[in-house]
């Protein structure tokens, strides 16, 4: 069994784009630059924009976090968004969700402009990416495949089962591994809360990916022999009597599948990191207007 460290991945991709963004600004470049908003003070939304801050940093990125108490409105979240979008220093624009609920979340992102949408989550980006056209990958995706690359894990011709259909991870990545690329090539099963004998999908998976949110939900006799398992659940689960009183656990129960697997990543250190150096690698296309028609 192989562990895919996305940590130590992240890492690598990092020291790239940091000597990729060190050359631009010495050929007299303009640095690149990713803007954040936060609406509210939720605890995983306000660590998780603290790491895609400390990214920036690390890369040579400026970034500006703007946030919000979660009352303001609607309007005047809206009139910073598009003041963003016309701010040319600016090259990607991320609104931390979820947002309030008397905010619509699909009205934010459609107000984002495509070309600063870095997560890739307006339906233009979505649309040019089930056409295979030049356009941002959402975050979470991206990173996906590009631990599959950096692994060189063999996907042509491989079943892919996919748990989970959201707009975000499941779905995208549906269409990313079925494209005549690499990573992808694959034969695709998509599963969700309404597939029947889940278990008959999962144990002809070659390559599993999990993103239902419901922790340590695949075991062990869910799947084969030499399955490909990739984590993106996480979750906080109670764990009275621990220092923190909770620990953190994927989609999948580690212990019980690693030993079945060729290869599988961790939670947290997984997919996770990778999602955030995702968001710096479409901002740098955002910079350098070089969006990908593939990986």
């Amino acid at each position: 069994m192989i562990l895919i460290d996305g940590k130590q991945t992240a890492e690598i991709i990092k020291a790239e784009l940091a000597v990729e963004v060190e050359n631009i600004v010495k050929n007299g470049g303009k640095q690149p630059h990713l803007a954040a908003i936060l609406v509210g003070n939720d605890g995983a939304s306000e660590t998780y924009i603290a790491s895609k801050v400390k990214a920036c940093k690390k890369v040579g990125f400026k970034s500006t976090l703007i946030n919000f108490p979660a009352t303001v409105s609607e309007n005047e979240l809206l009139q910073k968004v598009i003041e963003i979008n016309n701010n040319a220093d600016i090259d990607g624009l991320i609104v931390q969700l979820p947002l309030p609920k008397h905010i619509s979340e699909k009205k934010v992102t459609e107000t984002i402009l495509p070309e600063k949408d870095v997560d890739g989550f307006h339906p233009l980006n979505v649309g040019k990416l089930a056409l295979n056209l030049p356009t941002f990958i959402s975050a979470t995706p991206y990173g996906i495949m590009q631990l599959l690359e950096r692994y060189k894990i063999e996907t042509a011709g491989k079943h892919c089962v996919i748990l989970g259909r959201s707009n975000i991870v499941g779905s995208p990545v549906s269409i990313l591994l079925s494209r005549n690329t690499y990573p992808g090539n694959c034969t695709v099963t998509l599963c969700h809360s309404r597939t029947k004998n889940l278990e008959y999908y999962t144990k002809q998976a070659d390559i599993l990916i999990a993103a239902l949110g419901k922790p340590d939900f695949v075991k062990a006799n869910m799947v084969k022999d030499g399955v490909v398992v990739i984590d993106v659940g996480i979750t906080r689960v109670s764990a009275p009597g621990t220092e923190k009183g909770y620990h953190i656990t994927g989609d999948v129960d580690f212990d019980d599948v690693a030993p079945k697997c060729s290869y599988i990543t961790p939670v947290p250190g997984g997919v996770g990191p990778m999602t955030i150096v995702a968001l710096l690698k479409n901002t740098l296309l955002s910079l350098n207007n070089n969006l990908i028609t593939n990986l």
